[in-house]
């Protein structure tokens, strides 16, 4: 039987029980749809998961710390050859050497510091850090109050949201969360708060300048012993700086980085520039508090995350620990894999329903088509044409019940996402795309429906071949 001829009678065929077939084709789209449905929500809150680590720039990030301080641990590097012992600082100029590998965008030091905050005359306690330029484009200032640092090096400050309120005098009851940004906190905006710290100084820098300054004052004076003089190592100087505040930001922009949570951003040139004496420059069996201080880490920046393996390889072969979140993320890949084949699964469920359904339906058609069959093998159809009359009606329920299914698996998909984002617009949160139907998803939800319905017309096709035509003519 001619390929044409073959599907001009199964399209006949389906047309004559349309009421039955229709309802087992509408079955089968209800199936895909629910498969459609729950596969693109898992798609969705992975590229949702996956926009949201891209715009924190953390895919292309990688921290680098040194492995001194490691040392008598045992502990060797996770790729390296170099025993703790043998490492080297991660000073200044390892900065410059990791900076000037290729496709490395940037490599900042991790600078954060305790310090006194005075704002109208009262003292607040905070954690200080500095931010790199590429810090502009992370998610947690996207919904700030005011503007980034108009330059690399200005006296300039972002507070975290919850220290603004502290400043502003809020006071939050316990388990009581923090006010949103509003009109209080767009009022620090403008003012100027003072930074009290603890500068470190070359040896001897102290020394020379109250000599200078006794000697002014008393030029005959002899210098006097018991007053304090700078240790011969290094120099601490508490100093201040006025910093006026430029925005207000409601999140954490180093929260996902897993360090200590800061209160005050200030740009990361500037914090270089105040000298801080910071808790790295204290590291037992460095000596020489004259040199240039040692940082406790760096986030180096990589131009795509598909580069960030060959960097980690050429940092640890420098001698330093690396970390990136690619390591972290193979984790997170995993549970979504898993996720997704429950979700796969559990729509599946309603697709073999209506499988089920596709068997009854073609059993029922052998019943009433007796006779039909009995001719068509009496004038020469034989049982290979039979088998293919009844797969093709299968596939072709399968196809239109695969097209169904994915356009009301496509209308759920946009359902839920209106009811979700509505829901987080009542809750103050910005609205979220939490499904996704790539292309690859509709030509798979098809072929599965045509293949589901094909396996399942594979019974009646081979009963009706089996049907004797002598019996099937005598059928009434």
């Amino acid at each position: 039987m001619k390929a044409n001829d073959l599907m001009d009678l199964a399209a006949r065929n389906l047309r004559e029980s349309a009421l039955r077939n229709s309802l087992t084709t509408i079955g089968i789209g209800v199936g895909v749809a629910s498969l459609v449905a729950m596969l693109s929500l898992g798609i969705g809150l992975q590229q949702l998961a996956n926009r949201r680590l891209a715009k924190s720039g953390l895919f292309e990030n990688i921290v680098v710390t040194s492995r001194l301080g490691l040392r008598g641990f045992g502990r060797a590097d996770n790729g390296g050859a170099t025993l703790p012992a043998e490492s080297r600082p991660l000073d200044a100029n390892a900065r410059a050497e990791i900076a000037r590998l290729p496709n490395v965008l940037e490599a900042a030091p991790d600078l954060r510091f305790t310090a006194e905050i005075r704002y109208e005359g009262k003292p607040h306690l905070a954690m200080v850090a500095g931010l790199p330029p590429s810090a502009r484009d992370r998610d947690a200032f996207e919904n700030m109050q005011g503007s980034f640092f108009s330059s690399l090096a200005a006296d300039e400050a972002v507070l975290q949201l919850q220290f603004a309120n502290e400043l502003l005098g809020i006071r939050l009851k316990p388990g009581e969360s923090s006010p949103s940004l509003n009109g209080q906190t767009q009022s620090l905006i403008g003012k100027e708060l003072t930074l009290r710290y603890a500068e470190r100084v070359r040896p001897g820098a102290v020394l020379s300048d109250r000599r200078s300054s006794t000697e002014a004052q008393q030029p005959n004076a002899l210098p006097n012993v018991d007053q304090p003089t700078a240790v011969a190592a290094f120099s601490v100087v508490p100093r201040e700086r006025n910093l006026r505040i430029v925005a207000v930001t409601d999140q954490d922009p180093e929260g996902m980085r897993g360090v200590a949570g800061a209160r005050v951003f200030i740009p990361l040139q500037s914090v270089e520039n105040l000298h801080v004496m910071l808790p790295s420059g204290l590291r037992s069996g460095e000596p020489d508090f004259s040199s240039a201080p040692a940082y406790p880490s760096l986030n180096v920046q990589v131009r795509s995350p598909n580069k960030v393996a060959s960097v980690q390889d050429a940092i640890r072969k420098m001698g330093f620990n690396t970390f990136s979140i690619l390591d972290a993320t193979r984790s997170l890949q995993r549970f979504f894999a898993v996720l997704d084949l429950f979700l796969a699964i559990f729509g599946s469920l309603a697709l073999a329903v209506a499988a089920l359904g596709i068997v009854n339906t073609l059993v029922m058609a052998i019943l009433e088509r007796r006779r039909e069959i009995g001719i068509m093998k009496a004038i020469g159809a034989s049982d290979g044409d039979v088998k293919r009359l009844f797969l093709a009606e299968a596939g072709v329920m399968g196809l239109l019940g695969g097209m169904l299914g994915v356009m009301l698996g496509w209308i759920i998909g946009r359902l839920i996402n209106a009811g979700a984002n509505f829901y987080l617009r009542r809750q103050n949160l910005p609205p979220e795309n939490l499904w996704a139907v790539p292309w690859w998803l509709v030509g798979g939800a098809i072929a599965f429906a045509i293949v589901i319905s094909m396996i399942s017309g594979l019974y009646p096709a081979a009963r009706a071949a089996k049907l004797d035509p002598v019996q099937a003519l005598r059928y009434e």
